[in-house]
Order: C-alpha cells, then sequence, then structure tokens
C-alpha cells in the first residue's frame, strides 16, 4: 500500500512538473474566429502545441492593426497581422520589439470585387465605372500601388465613399458596379446577398502587379530572444495545423465551431476554402515552402508602400521579418 502511495504520488508530481514545465504563449489573432483562423485551433485539438510544451490561447482582434501593440507591449509573445501595417507601425515607433517571423497569406486578400453583368471583370473595366470603397478599408488603401501597376485612369474612376456594412449591399443593388475589399469576404457577403456566384468576379491586387505581403505571425523579440525553442516550436505547430487543414478543410471547420458555435459552418468553410487557395497555398508556396518571403519581391513591396505611406526613415527589411525560427526552406505542405 505504502508503495503504491508512493509511487502515486510520484507520478502526480511528474504531471504537476510537466504542467509547470509548459510555456505559455497566447496568440492574438487580428479577428474574429472565422474561417481561416481554423488551422490554429487545430493545433491546439490535435496537440501539437501541448506535445512541443506550449500552453495556447487564442485571443480574437478586431482588425489588422490589432494585434501589433499587443504583441510589442509583451502583452503576447505571439499575434497575428497584417505585414504592411507591421512595417508602418515599426517606422513610426523604431525599436519596438515585434517582428514578423511567418508568413501566412503570401498574397494578400486585398481585392476588386464586381459583377460580370455590370461589365467589371478586368481591372481596365473599372474605367467609366463606380466603385465603392469604405475609407479605412485595407484594399482600399493600397488603390494607388494598384492603378500605378494596371495603368487604368485613375480619372475615369468614379470612387463612392461607402460604408462597411453598406459595401456589398450597394454592390449587389447595382448602385455600384466594384467595391474594394477582403477577396473572400466580399465576394462571400455578395453572393449572400443574392448575387449569383459565376456573376461575381475577384480581381487580387496580387494577381495585378501589386508585390506587398499580407498577414504574418508576428513575435515580441525580447521573448523570442529568451525562448527562441519556443518561437521555433510554435511556428511548427501551426504550420502542421495548416497541413491537416489543407488536408481535411471540413474537419478543421469543426475545430472552429467548438469555439464559436453560432457561427454559420458552410460559410466559414468556404471562407476557409477561398483563403487557402487564394492566399495561403500559392505557386509560390508550394515551390519554395510556407512562412518566408522573397527578397527581391519584398523590396519591391517596400517601394511600392512609398506611393501609399511616406517613410519617416529609410526601410530596412530586416527590421520587419526573419526567418530565425522557420526550418531551411520553409514548411512544406505536401
Amino acid at each position: 500500500m505504502f508503495y503504491k502511495s508512493v509511487t502515486a504520488a510520484f507520478g502526480l508530481s511528474l504531471v504537476a512538473a510537466a504542467a509547470q514545465a509548459q510555456t505559455s504563449m497566447p496568440f492574438a489573432l487580428d479577428w474574429r474566429f472565422e474561417g481561416p483562423s481554423a488551422p490554429y485551433f487545430v493545433a491546439i485539438d490535435k496537440g501539437y502545441f501541448a506535445d512541443a510544451g506550449l500552453e495556447v490561447e487564442v485571443t480574437a482582434g478586431q482588425g489588422s492593426l490589432d494585434a501589433i501593440p499587443k504583441v510589442a507591449t509583451g502583452a503576447f509573445p505571439v499575434g497575428f497581422a497584417d505585414m504592411n501595417s507591421l512595417i508602418k507601425f515599426l517606422d513610426q515607433n523604431p525599436g519596438a520589439p515585434v517582428i514578423g517571423a511567418m508568413m501566412v497569406y503570401d498574397k494578400p486578400p486585398f481585392a476588386i470585387v464586381g459583377r460580370k453583368s455590370l461589365g467589371v471583370e478586368t481591372p481596365s473595366d473599372l474605367e467609366g465605372k463606380v466603385l465603392g470603397a469604405p475609407p479605412p478599408d485595407g484594399a482600399w488603401a493600397q488603390w494607388p500601388i494598384f492603378v500605378a501597376e494596371t495603368g487604368i485612369d485613375a480619372a475615369a474612376v468614379t470612387v463612392e465613399p461607402v460604408g462597411f456594412p453598406t459595401r456589398e449591399p450597394s454592390l449587389a443593388e447595382g448602385t455600384v458596379d466594384a467595391v474594394t475589399g477582403f477577396s473572400f469576404t466580399s465576394f462571400l457577403n455578395t453572393v449572400r446577398l443574392g448575387v449569383p456566384e459565376d456573376d461575381v468576379s475577384v480581381i487580387l491586387m496580387a494577381d495585378h502587379g501589386v508585390d506587398l505581403y499580407g498577414n504574418v505571425i508576428i513575435v515580441n523579440t525580447d521573448f523570442a530572444a529568451e525562448n527562441p525553442d519556443s518561437v521555433s516550436a510554435f511556428l511548427d505547430a501551426v504550420a502542421k495545423g495548416m497541413v491537416d487543414t489543407i488536408a481535411d478543410p471540413a474537419a478543421a471547420i469543426e475545430s472552429l465551431a467548438a469555439r464559436n458555435p453560432a457561427m454559420d459552418a458552410e460559410l466559414e468553410l468556404r471562407r476557409l476554402e477561398l483563403a487557402l487557395e487564394a492566399n495561403i497555398v500559392t505557386d509560390a508556396v508550394r515551390a519554395n515552402g510556407m512562412g518566408l518571403i522573397d527578397d527581391a519581391r519584398f523590396a519591391n513591396a517596400l517601394e511600392q508602400i512609398a506611393l501609399t505611406y511616406e517613410y519617416q526613415t529609410t526601410p530596412d527589411a530586416s527590421l520587419y521579418f526573419t526567418d530565425a525560427y522557420l526550418p531551411e526552406g520553409g514548411f512544406k505542405l505536401d
């Protein structure tokens, strides 16, 4: 009896020690728990974080800028944010302890979403048309780059400021011919309003010369310096969750639904599939691995940002992204 009691106590102490050994890495998302966030919950449910000694809780955000100050202040060691917003933040807050560590949206979802029945299928079709654009919209912010790269006559496009709640309804009603927005969001919102899928055109800016990257996993550099193995393990677990999500998106949505039971599962599955196809699993990612950035493309992206933003200091790519916590050649998705 004594032996069994000692053994049980020893076993419990091992469990307690293992629990204490877990490194806490709360993760700040950019937005709500929607389809594209499913891989992180897959990584939790399949034990990829736990197996790496990490305790990860995912927190919803309120926009592409939201996670950056959370990570920069150390409130969160890791987060998910728009790379272009990160570049501007670091330009305005030099020395802030935050950097991109794993590219996720190889192509950002910045897009022009139009209707074929209203004559919008290509960039040049926008000339002579009405474009609905919410002033704070991330896609609208890239309009000068899109215009410069496509050569369209911006003066020939009538820009109609619209609110986010009225953006897709305006397109569905035909009061505008196209809108700026995130590809998967504006597409799905327009279809849900009764516009046939085959009447909706999605002009992804990344397919028309806009070299910007999209959302990236960011890390607090102070935390990373003290916990480099934990950061690498976190990114590895995310990659495993992504591989499983690509293999079975419907199962991934089940993990998401466990955290957001009120969601429309069919809608979020479609949103996830669109994001995987257009933004995450691109030809470049399949060829070169996930997580990395191309130096030449990034250098051009920094020049393009200067069309929409006045740098306070000379941009330096090494301040915005590091591959130090990624495997050589990135993560393979197949």
